[in-house]
């Protein structure tokens, strides 16, 4: 598919993922990206969706907005995340089918794996168990948007891909503790700490969990790589091959940060998933994506945007 040529609508497409997909977008000539605002669709209603459909008209849907947040947003709003999540991917498909849309990807999540996949995940793990319990309403909403559009497949033909990227970090992510992920809120806890010039800061969990950390504008080219090349049935993830344990996530921002006190464990709060690292194998055959940006790189920039943005990045509760 030649996305240049196609009128395409980004659900969450100002978002943090999505204001790169939109780039990534524009650099390959798309001259028609249409970006659905909530003050004027909500896409949790069937009458919202029907109405951005009306007005926007599009061939593609890539649908990247989401109600997430780590794993304290996560333990604070399962209802409401469940909710969001299931009803928009619920009324999107179901209408991407009646207006008979060329092609509609869906990005799900890690989140949907069980607490206790065989590392390195391979997407036929996705039902051999149940999710990690602080996730699980989240993940369990995206998974079943897999369900939707593999059995409006079977039965109607519908063309909608499903991709699972590993935990995204990068420049415009959000900083705001309600709903930051690991990285960027471990970022500001030691910026905020150097400059406070406090002796320790505390950090939730053991740190012998790990993550698999893929930079946002990666996982940007991936998405759009799926949406030209992959028309398949099947789950895919993204990921950059790699698993980070906590405690080294932390030791590399002090670094960085240059705080030079002391890291307190809250072993009282909970580790999330124990592990995660997925097998890319699936992406790189059927659409050649490799992860491009490791890991200290993208600290380093996503370290640099947060000091030039930081009232913008803390500013965003949702």
């Amino acid at each position: 598919m030649d996305l240049s040529t196609k009128r395409v609508v980004v659900t969450g497409g100002a978002g943090f993922l999505g204001h790169f997909v939109c780039q990534r977008l524009r650099d390959r000539g798309c001259r028609e990206i249409l970006v659905p605002r909530r003050a004027d669709y909500d896409l949790t209603t069937e009458s919202g969706v029907a109405r951005m459909y009306a007005d926007m008209r599009p061939e593609v849907v890539l649908h990247l907005a989401a109600e997430v947040g780590g794993i304290g947003a996560n333990m604070m709003n399962p209802g409401r995340y469940f909710f969001a999540n299931m009803a928009m991917a619920l009324h999107l498909i179901e209408h991407a089918r009646i207006n008979g849309l060329e092609k509609f990807l869906q990005v799900g999540t890690i989140c949907a794996y069980p607490k206790f996949t065989p590392v390195p995940f391979r997407e036929e793990e996705l039902w051999s168990g149940f999710p990690e319990e602080t996730n699980a309403p989240y993940g369990i909403a995206k998974l079943a948007q897999l369900v939707q559009a593999q059995a409006n497949r079977e039965q109607y033909g519908q063309n909608v891909i499903y991709l699972m990227p590993t935990n995204l970090y990068g420049p415009n992510d959000k900083f705001h503790p309600a709903v930051s992920h690991v990285i960027p809120a471990l970022m500001k806890k030691c910026v905020d700490a150097v400059e406070a010039g406090d002796d320790h800061i505390e950090v939730w969990g053991t740190g012998r969990a790990t993550r698999e950390f893929l930079y946002v504008d990666d996982a940007a080219e991936g998405i759009l790589l799926a949406a030209e090349l992959y028309d398949g049935p099947e789950p895919v993830n993204l990921g950059a091959d790699t698993e980070t344990p906590i405690s080294e996530l932390v030791e590399q921002l002090v670094e960085l940060v240059e705080f030079p006190g002391e890291l307190r464990w809250d072993t009282s709060r909970p580790d999330g998933q124990p592990r995660r690292r997925v097998d890319p194998g699936r992406a790189a055959a059927e659409f050649g994506f490799e992860a491009q940006v490791p890991l200290d790189e993208g600290l380093a920039r996503t370290l640099e945007w947060y000091r030039d943005h930081r009232d913008e990045a803390e500013a965003r509760p949702v």
